[in-house]
C-alpha cells in the first residue's frame, strides 16, 4: 500500500509542475481582446489602430500600430482586434500621417466613426450589420517581386490537409510597402505558400515555410529566397547614452526610437532608468540603430523634447530644461553633473503629466503623435500612476479554460479514489 500511495503522489507532483507551466503559457495564448470597428473619410487609406494603456504598455510594436482590415460584408468600415486592457487608441491613416486625438475606451467591442482628424465619435451598440469577424493571429510576409510581376498575391494553406486561408486562386493581394516591396498577412496556421503575380499567370512553386514574419525575394523565373531575419534591419552595435540632468529631474529615464519607422527601443514610457556613471553623469547602453531619443524625468512629467542623434555613435548630452540641451559625440571637458538649472518648461499641474514619448511639446494635451515631425513612437505612453487593474485583465483565465482545469483535477481526483477503493479491497481480502 505504501508503494502505491508513493506512486499516487509522484503523479500528483508531476501534475502539479505541468500545471503551473502551462498557466501562463495557456493565459496568453488566450488573451482576452476586444473588436474595433472604424470608419474613416474617403481620403483615409489603410487605416490603422494604435493602442496602449494607463500604464503604458503598447499594443503593438511601433507606429502607425496595427492595419484594420476592411469588412467585406459592411462597405466602408474596417474592423481589427485589440487587448482588452488597451483601452486608449488613436485611429489613423495615409502611414500614419493623419490621425484623431487620443480616445477613451470603456471596454467591450466598439464602433468608432471618423468624420475628421478631430471629430470621432464611440458607439458600442453595434453600427456594422452581421456577425463580428472571428478573431485569426496572423503573421507578415514581406515580399520582393520582379517588376514585370503586376499586382502580386500570396496564396496560402496548410500542408498536408490542404486546407486553404484564401477563398479563391490567385488569394489576397499584397499591400506596396512604400519601399518598393509589398507586405500581405497570413493565418499562423498556415505552412506552406505561393507567391504569384499578373492574374496568377505566373508563380513560384510551393514553399514550405515556419508561421513566423518572414522576408522573401522572388527572381524572374520565380526561383526564390526567404529568411526570417529582416534584411533590411540595421545592424550597429550597442551605443552608450551619458546625460546629466536638471537636479530637479528625479529619477531620469531614457526613451529611444529609430524614426520614421517608430520603431521603441523600450517596452513602455518613460523608458529605462539611467546608472551612475563617473563624474556625475548617468549612463545607459542602447540599440545602435536609435537614431531618436528624449530624456525625461519625474515618471515622465519632465521631459525634453525629441532630440535627432547619430546612429552607431556614443552620446554626450547635457540638459538644462525641457528646450534647453547641448549635444556631442564625444566627452566634453570639464563638464561634471547634475546640472543645477531648473527645467524651462514644466506641465500644469491640473495637467495630464506631461506629453508623450514622441510628440511634439506645443501639443502635449493631445497625446498624439504630430504629422509632421517623425516622432511616431510611442504615442499616449503612460503618465497615468494609477492603472485600473491592468495586470488582472492582461493574465486573467478565461471561463473555458477554468472549466478544463476543474475538468483535470476531476480525473485526478478519480484516480486517486479508485486506487485507494482497489488496495481497501486488497487489505480486506488479505
Amino acid at each position: 500500500m505504501t508503494k502505491s500511495l508513493k506512486k499516487i503522489a509522484a503523479f500528483l507532483s508531476m501534475f502539479a509542475m505541468a500545471f503551473v507551466l502551462f498557466l501562463p503559457m495557456q493565459a496568453k495564448a488566450d488573451e482576452e481582446r476586444t473588436a474595433l470597428f472604424v470608419q474613416v473619410p474617403d481620403d483615409w487609406e489603410n487605416p490603422c489602430v494604435w493602442a496602449w494603456d494607463e500604464d503604458g504598455n503598447n499594443a503593438f510594436d511601433a507606429w502607425p500600430g496595427g492595419e484594420a482590415e476592411a469588412d467585406t460584408a459592411n462597405e466602408g468600415w474596417y474592423y481589427i482586434y485589440i487587448p482588452a486592457w488597451a483601452n486608449h487608441v488613436i485611429v489613423n491613416a495615409n502611414e500614419g500621417n493623419v490621425q484623431t486625438g487620443e480616445i477613451l475606451l470603456e471596454g467591450g467591442n466598439a464602433w468608432i466613426t471618423v468624420e475628421d482628424a478631430d471629430n470621432a465619435s464611440v458607439s458600442y451598440e453595434a453600427l456594422t450589420q452581421g456577425d463580428i469577424p472571428e478573431y485569426v493571429e496572423k503573421f507578415i510576409i514581406h515580399a520582393s517581386v520582379p517588376e514585370s510581376w503586376e499586382s502580386p498575391c500570396l496564396w496560402a494553406w496548410s500542408a498536408p490537409d490542404g486546407t486553404n486561408a484564401f477563398d479563391a486562386w490567385p488569394g489576397a493581394p499584397f499591400k506596396a510597402d512604400g519601399n518598393g516591396g509589398y507586405t500581405a498577412k497570413a493565418p499562423v496556421w498556415v505552412n506552406s505558400i505561393i507567391i504569384n503575380a499578373n492574374d496568377g499567370s505566373v508563380q513560384t512553386e510551393d514553399i514550405s515555410i515556419d508561421p513566423a514574419e518572414l522576408w522573401i525575394t522572388v527572381a524572374d523565373d520565380g526561383s526564390y529566397e526567404f529568411t526570417y531575419d529582416d534584411p533590411n534591419a540595421v545592424s550597429a552595435p550597442d551605443i552608450h547614452v551619458n546625460v546629466i540632468a536638471p537636479a530637479d529631474w528625479s529619477a531620469p529615464c531614457l526613451w529611444a526610437w529609430s524614426a520614421p519607422d517608430g520603431t521603441n527601443a523600450f517596452a513602455s514610457w518613460p523608458g529605462e532608468p539611467f546608472a551612475e556613471g563617473e563624474d556625475g553623469w548617468l549612463t545607459l547602453t542602447v540599440p545602435g540603430w536609435i537614431n531618436s531619443i528624449i530624456v525625461n524625468g519625474n515618471e515622465g512629467s519632465v521631459q525634453t523634447s525629441d532630440i535627432s542623434v547619430e546612429t552607431g555613435k556614443d552620446i554626450w548630452l547635457v540638459v538644462t530644461g525641457a528646450e534647453e540641451y547641448e549635444l556631442s559625440y564625444e566627452k566634453p571637458d570639464g563638464v561634471t553633473g547634475p546640472a543645477d538649472t531648473a527645467p524651462a518648461d514644466t506641465p500644469d499641474a491640473d495637467s495630464d503629466g506631461g506629453q508623450d514619448a514622441g510628440t511634439d511639446p506645443d501639443n502635449s494635451a493631445d497625446q498624439t503623435p504630430d504629422a509632421d515631425t517623425d516622432a511616431t513612437d510611442n504615442v499616449g505612453a503612460g503618465q497615468s500612476t494609477d492603472p485600473a487593474d491592468s495586470d488582472s485583465s492582461k493574465t486573467g483565465l478565461s471561463g473555458g479554460l477554468i472549466a478544463l482545469i476543474v475538468a483535470a483535477c476531476a480525473v485526478v481526483l478519480a484516480v486517486i479514489a479508485g486506487v485507494v477503493v482497489k488496495l481497501k479491497k486488497k487489505g480486506n481480502k488479505s
